[in-house]
């Protein structure tokens, strides 16, 4: 057989001697470059050659008869009129493997942390599809994020997606930083979409950690990277992340944050001709929102769980890209400035928070102890404004009293340092100690005088440490 016979060298030849047709840019319109001349579908990836030889590339957003609308994947200057513009035919691709852990890449999955170059990787296609909805995992494991007020209150499974909802500068990223050093899955994807360049190297350095860092993979693009690299992180971390899974593999990834991803899509879909809706939002953005949402969750093997960060404006989470998220997640967490500015870390609002998953994820006896601190905490918010001003009565309400003789208990159990890991048995074994001790609160009556409440002390404890004890001395 001859040599020329062979069919790959057949398709490599072919595609040397095609003729290569190239188009050039007629119009520049903020950060939209119209180009004539080629063909391409939405999502292809274009090369726009500069006067000077450099390259630039660019996707079709959209198309309009013979006129293709393109957003660049990097800064416009030098691009003039009759840049010649040549199509790839194709989306860009991003590379996978085993080799990623442990290091820091942009937005388009090329390193930037100076390490070893990345050799032998799989190449795939940055979309990819979501799980079958009828041959998914239930989501029945509970998965451990090292964190005792998620852990317990919010409880988390493997598969499960989580938004994590908050203003700025409450501590979002600390969160995570915890949750990826102390979690129990194998390998942690953080993608950055939108930060302050200040704030990468200080999140990976100090609040990820080396311990951290190792097993997880970072996706950077910062907020003065151009739109369409913003959007393309969050697909290329979620693609990194489904690699992991089909190796059979629990991840977590985590995105901070979901609402800049969606001003990104804000940017180009204004850009290329949508009309604006929701609050400025044009419609594609609420359809890529779930298009990116529903790729994390159980798999037949393997599963992601996803953590999103959602920034809401002026602190209403009912803005539309918080109700939007909210709709499509298993739950979420909400993080209260009010407990930020008075040191309490992490700042998570338990009575504001919820998991979708927790009837399945934990035991009858578990899930009592939570609903039991849910009503302490509850009750003393209720009562909080008279007790502060001294005019509730202690014997009054027996839900109230015990409310305020575990206050500071409680308070301490939600409280978590940074650099503190907590294993999920220790924290159910923490909070079934905890509601122990305070079930029949001691009320002091003083001839003469008012009722004077007095708390359990915690060293009068007689569980021993042993959580099964405790569990069964509240449950009963």
């Amino acid at each position: 057989m001859s040599v020329l016979a062979a069919p790959s060298l057949r398709s490599s030849l072919r595609s040397l001697l095609a003729p290569r047709r190239t188009g050039r840019v007629t119009r520049l319109v903020g950060l939209r470059v119209e180009v004539e001349g080629i063909e391409a579908a939405v999502s292809d990836a274009v090369e726009i050659r500069r006067r000077d030889g450099s390259l630039l590339a660019a996707e079709v957003v959209a198309v309009q008869g013979d006129r293709l609308a393109c957003m660049p994947l990097g800064e416009l200057t030098g691009v003039r009129y009759g840049d010649s513009v040549e199509s790839l035919g194709h989306p860009l691709p991003v590379r996978v493997g085993q080799e990623l852990l442990g290091r820091v890449l942009d937005g388009l999955g090329n390193p930037i942390d100076d390490g070893p170059a990345l050799h032998m990787l799989e190449t795939v296609p940055v979309d990819g599809d979501p799980p079958h909805p009828l041959r998914r995992e239930m989501v029945d494991r509970p998965l451990s994020l090292g964190v005792r007020a998620i852990d317990t209150t919010v409880p988390c499974g493997k598969g499960q997606r989580l938004g994590i909802f908050a203003g700025s500068g409450v501590g979002k990223s600390s969160l995570l930083s915890m949750i990826a050093r102390g979690t129990d899955a194998q390998v942690c994807v953080l993608a950055l979409i939108g930060e302050r360049g200040r704030e990468v190297s200080e999140f990976i350095q100090r609040d990820l950690g080396a311990s951290g860092l190792a097993r997880s993979v970072v996706v950077v693009a910062t907020s003065d990277q151009p739109a369409l690299v913003r959007i393309r992180a969050s697909f290329t971390a979620t693609r990194i992340a489904e690699w992991f899974r089909d190796q059979g593999m629990d991840v977590v990834l985590m995105m901070d944050s979901l609402t800049r991803f969606a001003m990104a899509q804000r940017e180009v879909g204004l850009s290329a001709g949508e009309p604006p809706a929701t609050r400025g939002y044009p419609p594609s953005v609420f359809s890529l929102l779930p298009r990116l949402l529903e790729r994390a969750g159980a798999a037949e093997r393997g599963s992601i769980t996803g953590l999103y960060t959602v920034l809401v404006e002026g602190d209403d989470m009912n803005e539309p890209i918080a109700d939007a998220a909210r709709s499509i997640l298993d739950g979420h967490m909400v993080l209260s400035r009010r407990l930020a500015t008075s040191g309490h870390f992490p700042s998570i609002e338990v009575l504001e928070s919820i998991s979708r998953v927790e009837s399945v994820v934990t035991s009858r006896e578990q899930r009592m102890l939570v609903r039991e601190l849910r009503r302490l905490m509850a009750a003393y918010r209720d009562a909080r404004d008279l007790v502060e001003i001294g005019a509730y009565s202690a014997g009054a309400n027996p839900l109230v009293d015990r409310a305020i003789a575990l206050r500071e208990g409680i308070d301490s159990f939600l409280r978590q340092d940074i650099a503190e890991v907590s294993p999920l048995d220790a924290s159910w074994a923490h909070l079934a100690a905890l509601l122990s001790e305070g079930a029949e609160p001691v009320v002091e009556r003083v001839p003469g005088s008012a009722a004077r409440h007095v708390a359990p002390s915690p060293s009068g404890s007689t569980l021993g440490g042993h959580a099964s004890d405790a569990l069964e001395g509240v449950v009963a």
